[in-house]
């Protein structure tokens, strides 16, 4: 599926899609009936990057970032997070490619829903 959303997110950015019929094709690609709702009265820039980790252990970690600050960070390094042992585990199955893709179309909404075999799950979105 993952590779899929990132073909819709290149057809926006080579203009043969808008960000709305986008938004459209990966609800339906993640099996949602309703689409994101663009916010059009926030600049994109004001927005956060939320992320929420809830492992079976219990632990939970909910980080919000501006998205202008991830996208500078996404595009210095990124594979920060690859290299601490610790957050090693959580990131290895996001797709950062289609994070930077998302970010420069300015698509809102959910990016990433991701559940292991173990329980553990990482949600990331954009609102």
């Amino acid at each position: 599926m993952k590779e899929e959303i990132s073909r819709v997110l290149t057809m926006v950015e080579e203009g043969k899609l808008d960000k709305e019929k986008a938004t459209e094709l990966i609800n339906v690609l993640q099996g949602k009936d309703q689409p994101v709702k663009l916010q059009k009265d926030i600049p994109y820039g004001n927005k956060l990057l939320k992320i929420r980790v809830a492992t079976e252990k219990g632990d939970n970690v909910n980080v919000n970032l501006p998205i202008n600050l991830v996208k500078a960070v996404l595009k210095v390094g990124t594979n920060i997070a690859e290299k601490i042992p610790e957050a090693a585990k959580y990131v290895k199955d996001i797709n950062v490619d289609l994070l930077i893709a998302a970010i420069e179309n300015e698509l809102d909404g959910q990016i990433v829903d991701i559940t292991s075999a173990n329980g553990d799950k990482v949600f990331v979105v954009i609102e």
